[in-house]
């Protein structure tokens, strides 16, 4: 906790990854440490970038729902808001001095088209609209986006001015005056006409029903209308299923890119961290070599100093080398700090050996692999 100020899931695994397989190369672990270096430097620019990072949500875990067919439209909304934080962190990135970083940066570069392809097809959330739990539901492909979904919406909404609007023409055709459509469960939609009116009735208007003092019928235009309005939700709800499943294919595409990007998201949330974390406590920058010697001056116990709150740490320093050097034997009695003081060397070195900067004033560590 004292190293991991990371503001994304991603950086957060990332750094316990890290720790838990420290660097055994000195070239490695250098790129990391201009990196930080880089970071520390430009305070202004790393809280640029924090504020970035603390927008993206989980890339890898969205990825991976989509890819296992899991995802919901939620989901991929999700992922293209934070898509769309991707060339922002780049930008800002970029405008930072040193090799260490651009690297990074290319892995974030050449998703915008599939932001807008996400963002074309799934509409936006607001407290009013929610999008829904699962895809089955429907009615969350945005409006523009298909055009027998937009006609399915329009027949949904508008079916009764759709049916009044066949009522009035066939007045108008017919020129029946008490010529009504109705619907009940039985028969559906249905044109009923007065018997005084039976002369004035057309040819192509199907009898369906005959009453005391009406009669009534059907056409064909009628029947299709009512078909229509009857199956337009469920014919929305499949129609937007398979345009769903077609964008979360298209997207399932792209899983290497989407990754890589995630991974490059992960790495500068914790190399922010580490940055952070030298500057507020002050420190310093180690020197990684083969030499085998491990020489520390004024170190510090990371954990211990970041509890003390009324009390600064007293720092040690430490010799110990392959060649000379190789036993020290520590004195004290109990509570002096002699385990703490073991214990600081092993996290100094393991700190230096993930890239991180260390609690001490110098430090020159030689690689070690245990």
């Amino acid at each position: 906790w004292v190293l991991d100020k990371t503001k994304t899931a991603m950086g957060h695994r990332m750094i316990r990854a890290w720790l838990e397989q420290p660097l055994c190369s000195v070239a490695a672990i250098n790129r990391r440490q201009d990196a930080v270096a880089v970071l520390a430097g430009d305070s202004v620019a790393r809280e640029e970038l924090i504020l970035t990072l603390r927008r993206i949500p989980d890339l890898e875990r969205l990825i991976a729902k989509v890819v296992y067919g899991s995802a919901n439209a939620r989901d991929m909304k999700l992922l293209a808001q934070g898509l769309g934080e991707l060339p922002l962190l780049s930008s800002q990135a970029s405008g930072l001095s040193g090799r260490a970083l651009p690297p990074l940066l290319q892995e974030l570069e050449g998703l915008e088209d599939l932001q807008q392809a996400i963002d074309a097809a799934i509409r936006d959330e607001d407290d009013e609209h929610r999008l829904p739990f699962t895809i089955r539901e429907g009615d969350f492909i945005r409006p523009g986006y298909d055009e027998e979904v937009d006609h399915l919406r329009d027949v949904l909404e508008h079916g009764a001015d759709m049916v009044m609007g066949i009522e009035a023409r066939e007045k108008e055709r017919t020129g029946i005056k008490s010529l009504k459509v109705r619907y009940n469960k039985v028969f559906g939609y249905y044109i009923e006409v007065s018997k005084s009116y039976y002369d004035l009735v057309p040819q192509d208007y199907i009898r369906k029903q005959t009453l005391v003092n009406c009669e009534r019928f059907i056409t064909q235009e009628l029947k299709d209308l009512e078909h229509e309005i009857l199956s337009a939700q469920t014919r929305i709800t499949a129609l937007e299923y398979h345009l769903f499943c077609r964008l979360r294919d298209t997207v399932a595409d792209r899983v290497r890119q989407v990754q890589s990007a995630a991974d490059s998201v992960a790495r500068l949330d914790v190399l922010c961290s580490f940055a952070a974390v030298a500057v507020q406590n002050n420190y310093c920058r180690p020197s990684v070599d083969d030499s085998g010697t491990i020489e520390i001056k004024e170190g510090r116990h990371p954990v211990v100093e970041a509890m003390l709150k009324d009390t600064l740490f007293v720092p040690n320093d430490t010799h110990l080398g392959s060649a000379d050097n190789q036993v020290s034997i520590i004195t004290g009695p109990n509570m002096a700090g002699k385990s703490t003081y073991m214990r600081q060397v092993a996290l100094i070195v393991l700190m230096a050996q993930i890239g991180s900067f260390v609690p001490a004033k110098s430090a020159h560590i030689g690689i070690v692999d245990r």
